[in-house]
């Protein structure tokens, strides 16, 4: 199963494919940031974004898009912005048939490191490990992979869920 793990942001959308093979062995396909100009129109950036994803989605054809819950800011503005671009990445991946699935930030941290209050450089450097990369990747890069992993964690242990109900 291919997942596409995003971390949407206005001005850098972190994104990557990540696969989960037979024997639950984990593989990072490919992986990236999308920056955007903080001088264009919203609307510019959220475009950018669009076609950015839209060109990942159509080389990978993932079968699931997993992205992070959004966080509340104090910033009202801030969050209505996050919100349009969340909206631009589910509505690209939907397009394309990919079915969308939100994570709490908790959920994602307890996924990869075990624990749902681990810090970022934590969580990145179990990313590196559980993906057997060489380097860590970039911050906006390394969250959209840690989203895949709960992904796909998750979407294991629905499978063993059902399997075991399956035998009662």
């Amino acid at each position: 199963m291919k997942v596409l793990g995003v971390d949407p942001g206005t001005l850098a959308t972190g994104w990557s494919i990540v696969e989960a093979l037979p024997g639950g062995r984990l593989v990072a396909h490919a992986h990236g940031v999308v920056r955007t100009r903080p001088a264009d129109p919203l609307w510019d950036r959220l475009a950018h974004v669009d076609r950015a994803l839209g060109q990942v989605i159509a080389e990978h054809r993932p079968a699931a898009l997993a992205l992070e819950q959004c966080f509340v800011s104090k910033n009202a503005m801030s969050a209505l912005k996050l919100g349009h671009t969340r909206g631009v990445v589910m509505v690209a991946a939907r397009n394309a048939g990919a079915d969308v699935f939100e994570y709490t930030p908790g959920q994602v941290k307890s996924a990869v490191t075990g624990n749902g209050r681990a810090e970022k450089h934590q969580v990145a450097e179990m990313v590196r490990i559980l993906l057997g990369l060489q380097v860590t990747a970039a911050s906006d890069a390394s969250d959209a992979m840690a989203v895949a992993i709960c992904h796909i964690h998750g979407a294991t242990s629905r499978v063993l869920n059902l399997a075991v109900g399956a035998r009662r």
